[in-house]
């Protein structure tokens, strides 16, 4: 039956026909299930498949489905599978209402015909919009989920195919995500079995597309054991793992989350792997690098020009791919080193703080100013409850009281959060480029101003012959100690070399919108890179692209070098 040619001269002789009439009319059971077994054995080639189709097999298969017998229907949803490597054979499933059927079969006790049932959904969704739709119209969401929990692996598996089927459509992405799909995945995260990893991985990277749905993931703790299997020796689930991080790696809490559980360092290892590396993997790490650009500045050495300075970013200094970043909380409690000072920028200016609310002793919501008045001898005449309720009445008074008194002790917990020290130097500096660079008529003289301006905030320009006279490290030292911190904001750097003005001229720059990168070299070397166009075309009526430039901050402020000139590669080295 699997010979093309065998099953083209049953057809022509009318074998097929018969074949399929057995199949719909026995009322043996086990007659039925090996006539299915023979349609799934013929259908193993599309030529095969092809004549099926022409026999209307799907009719014949559909019926096998409502019959009563756990064999017959676990052949049944087999044969269905191969016959949907036919397209058309897909959508005539579909129209003979078969689908339904498999639906309702996801909730048999018998484990075969689950996952034989999974299995068939999994090809019929396959790429079919319209196939994934009716699976939602036989409420076979709810089914799906609840297999995901199943013992048996292949069921887990087909079901997290058909989910991931489905959440192509955005419209069917709440109603799983409504069903607990989210918590059911995290759970089959935890499988040992190589198959279902794959397909539970691939099944959180499609839910994960909206943003309530990596919401929940954090929420259920879905990101511990998806950052785990980043490490996986087996290479098609690491490979799913690192698409699963790239896509969740769309929001900044989601992001922060998984660097905290050590996704960033996983993702620098395997970079560092030849057999490991993979294309997801060096994306899945671009994205957590553009999303912690302090994290990435230190790594790579270079920001682009689309990466944009905000308050928080901090210069750690260049570091080696396997070394373990701390946060710049970490960092500001340290104590006091040797090493290299940590620059950082933040002119947010603080939330206004919060006062502690007056005594509340004695307090009393009848009272005016907020104390109760003292009682007068005639009250206490004219008022003669009972002992017992007078004793009840002060209990209850007093753990009122207490209640209240519990309401500052819980603000003043608050208050002891550590926050990033505000720069007010830095906030100043960029009102007035605002007002001083952002008004210029064009990008170049923008740039220009800019660089004097950096350049006149640290100290000036220094002569390439004398800069063994600028003592900026002596006075960076001197920042450290009146401190008493290993972190320096960069407003208060008034002599600062070629990183502190790199650093201050991209993060004004990136404030009043010009476009440059922020380069590091070597020996405390860094240099800026913008992209300027002729303001004069050369051919009238055509447009070049423009050319990419470096600026000079230290010895000319304002001068600009062309890329790769051997005045600016003199400028990037020693």
């Amino acid at each position: 039956m699997e010979d093309m040619d065998t099953v083209q001269l049953i057809q022509q002789t009318g074998g097929l026909d018969k074949l399929l009439q057995l199949a719909e009319t026995s009322t043996l059971p086990e007659v039925q299930m090996n006539a299915a077994k023979a349609i799934t054995n013929t259908a193993q080639s599309n030529e095969n498949r092809k004549i099926l189709h022409e026999q209307e097999v799907e009719k014949t298969l559909v019926t096998l489905l409502r019959v009563a017998h756990d064999g017959l229907r676990t052949a049944a949803c087999q044969a269905i599978a191969i016959m949907c490597e036919n397209l058309a054979s897909k959508d005539e499933f579909r129209k003979l209402a078969g689908i339904q059927p498999i639906v309702q079969l996801l909730n048999s006790e018998n484990a075969e015909v689950k996952k034989a049932a999974a299995l068939a959904l999994s090809n019929l969704t396959n790429a079919n919009h319209l196939n994934a739709n009716a699976v939602i119209e036989a409420e076979g969401t709810e089914a799906l989920v609840q297999l995901l929990t199943d013992q048996m692996v292949g069921a887990v598996a087909y079901a997290a195919d058909v989910l991931t089927n489905m959440c192509t459509q955005e419209a069917l992405r709440s109603s799983i995500l409504a069903q607990g799909a989210m918590q059911a995945l995290t759970e089959a995260l935890c499988s040992t079995d190589s198959l279902v990893l794959s397909k539970v991985v691939l099944a959180v990277a499609a839910l994960a597309c909206d943003s309530d749905a990596r919401t929940e993931l954090r929420n259920v703790g879905g990101l511990v054991p998806l950052v785990k299997l980043l490490n996986s020796k087996n290479d098609e689930v690491r490979r799913n793992a690192c698409w699963a991080v790239l896509v969740c790696a769309s929001d900044e809490p989601t992001t922060i989350e998984m660097c905290r559980l050590g996704a960033l360092n996983i993702l620098q290892e395997i970079h560092l792997s030849t057999s490991r590396k993979n294309n997801f993997s060096e994306a899945a790490l671009q994205r957590l690098f553009d999303s912690n650009l302090s994290i990435k500045y230190s790594f790579t050495g270079c920001l682009s020009s689309s990466n944009k300075i905000t308050d928080g970013f901090y210069d750690y200094g260049k570091v080696k791919p396997d070394h373990k970043m701390i946060t710049l909380e970490e960092l500001y409690k340290q104590k006091v080193n040797q090493h290299r000072p940590v620059v950082f920028l933040n002119a947010k200016p603080p939330e206004p703080a919060l006062t502690e609310l007056p005594p509340v002793e004695n307090k009393s919501p009848d009272s005016p100013g907020g104390r109760s008045p003292t009682p007068s001898k005639n009250s206490n005449k004219d008022k003669t409850p009972s002992k017992g309720k007078s004793k009840g009445k002060k209990e209850e008074e007093k753990t009122k009281e207490e209640e209240e008194i519990k309401i500052p002790q819980e603000v003043i917990v608050e208050k002891k959060q550590w926050l990033l020290p505000y720069d007010p130097i830095f906030h100043s500096l960029i009102t007035n480029v605002t007002k001083s660079v952002l008004p210029l008529p064009n990008t170049k003289e923008q740039v220009v101003a800019l660089a004097v301006f950096v350049a006149e905030k640290m100290g000036g320009p220094v002569e390439r012959d004398r800069l063994h006279e600028f003592f900026w490290e002596l006075h960076v030292s001197e920042l450290k100690f009146q401190l008493q911190s290993n972190v320096i904001p960069i407003g208060q750097i008034k002599k600062g070399t070629f990183y502190h003005r790199a650093l201050l001229f991209k993060a004004l720059a990136d404030r009043i919108g010009i476009n440059c990168s922020l380069v590091r070299g070597e020996y405390n070397r860094a240099w800026n890179e913008v992209l300027l166009a002729d303001e004069v075309p050369k051919a009238p009526g055509k447009l070049f692209p423009p050319k990419a430039y470096a600026v000079d901050l230290m010895h000319s402020p304002g001068h600009l070098m062309k890329k790769n000139s051997p005045e600016a590669i003199q400028y990037q080295c020693i």
